[in-house]
C-alpha cells in the first residue's frame, strides 16, 4: 500500500528519459527499443557479440565460437560477459551512473548484468570491482563498479570484496590509445590489499566493471589476481564496446592480417 501511495504521489519515471512508466526502475518502450542486450551469437571467451554465427571461429570444443582475436590469442581471464552493447541507448544509462550521480541506476543495470553473467556468478567465490584511484574516487564520491558489484552481490548471494584490489596510481584516459599503449600505461597500476593473497588461493574471482572496451584494464587486474593464486578470473561488465573488425562489411582475412602486425596486443 505504501508503494502504491508513493507511485501515486511520485509516478514512476523511465530510467533514461523520465517519461512516466508503469513501474519503478524500468525503461519506457521507446528507450527499451534503443538499447541492445547482448545475447547469442557471441564469442565464448571475451563475450563480444557477432552479427551472425559465421563471424565466429569454431573452438574445437563442441559448439563454442571464438572471435578471431581470441582464436589467435586467448585472453588471460577466463570469460567475459556484458549486459548491453555500448551504443547510444546504453550510454544514456551507463554515463549518468558513472559521471552524473545517478546511483539509482546501479540496481536496474545490475539486474541485466546478473542475467547476462548468470553462469559466471554461479561459479564465483566473490566479486571484485575494478578500483578507482583515490583522487578520482574523492572527486566522484563513489566507484560505479563497486556500486554494481554490491547490487550483484545482493541479487546473487555471491560475497563482494570491494577492497581486495587497489589502484596504485592514476592513469590517463585510454580511449585514444592502441592495445600496446593501454597495456604499457596500466603496467603496475594495480596492487593487492594486505591479506589478499591468502583470500585468493584457489578461488574463482569475478571482476566487475562498467564498460569493457579493449580489455586492457581487466587484463591487468586478472594478471595480478592469477599471479597471487586465484584459480580463475572472469569478467562481468555493464556494457561491451563492439569490435569494429566485426562490423558489417569487415572481413576476416583483413582482421587476421591486422593482428599479425599487432604482435604486442595482449588484450581483447
Amino acid at each position: 500500500m505504501g508503494g502504491v501511495a508513493l507511485d501515486t504521489l511520485l509516478p514512476p519515471r523511465c530510467l533514461s528519459c523520465s517519461t512516466i512508466v508503469p513501474s519503478q526502475g524500468t525503461l519506457c518502450g521507446e528507450c527499451f527499443r534503443g538499447v541492445t542486450l547482448i545475447g547469442s551469437p557471441l564469442c565464448h571467451r571475451c563475450g563480444v557479440p557477432f552479427l551472425h554465427g559465421g563471424q565466429g571461429v569454431p573452438s574445437g570444443e563442441g559448439a563454442e565460437l571464438h572471435c578471431p582475436r581470441c582464436a589467435l590469442r586467448s585472453p588471460e581471464y577466463g570469460q567475459a560477459r556484458a549486459a548491453y552493447l555500448y551504443d547510444a541507448g546504453s550510454r544514456r544509462l551507463v554515463l549518468p551512473l558513472k559521471y552524473g550521480d545517478r546511483t539509482e541506476l546501479a540496481g536496474p543495470i545490475a539486474r541485466q548484468m546478473a542475467h547476462a553473467g548468470r553462469e559466471l556468478l554461479e561459479r564465483a567465490d566473490f566479486l571484485v570491482p575494478v578500483p578507482l584511484h583515490r583522487r578520482r574516487l574523492l572527486a566522484r564520491r563513489y566507484n560505479q563498479a563497486a556500486l554494481l558489484a554490491w547490487k550483484l552481490s545482493r541479487l546473487s548471494g555471491v560475497p563482494c570484496a570491494p577492497d581486495l584490489l587497489r589502484r596504485r596510481r592514476a592513469t590517463q584516459p585510454l580511449n585514444k590509445m592502441g592495445a600496446a599503449e593501454r597495456a604499457a600505461v596500466l603496467e603496475g597500476a594495480f596492487r593487492l590489499a594486505p591479506g589478499a593473497v591468502a583470500k585468493l588461493q584457489a578461488r574463482h574471482v569475478l571482476l566487475v566493471d562498467d564498460v569493457l572496451t579493449s580489455g586492457a584494464t581487466v587484463t591487468a587486474c586478472a594478471r595480478l589476481l592469477l599471479g597471487a593464486g586465484a584459480a580463475r578470473v572472469d569478467v562481468l561488465a555493464a556494457a561491451r564496446v563492439p569490435d569494429p573488425s566485426l562490423a558489417d562489411g569487415a572481413d576476416l582475412p583483413s582482421f587476421r592480417n591486422a593482428l599479425d602486425h599487432d604482435a604486442t596486443a595482449d588484450d581483447v
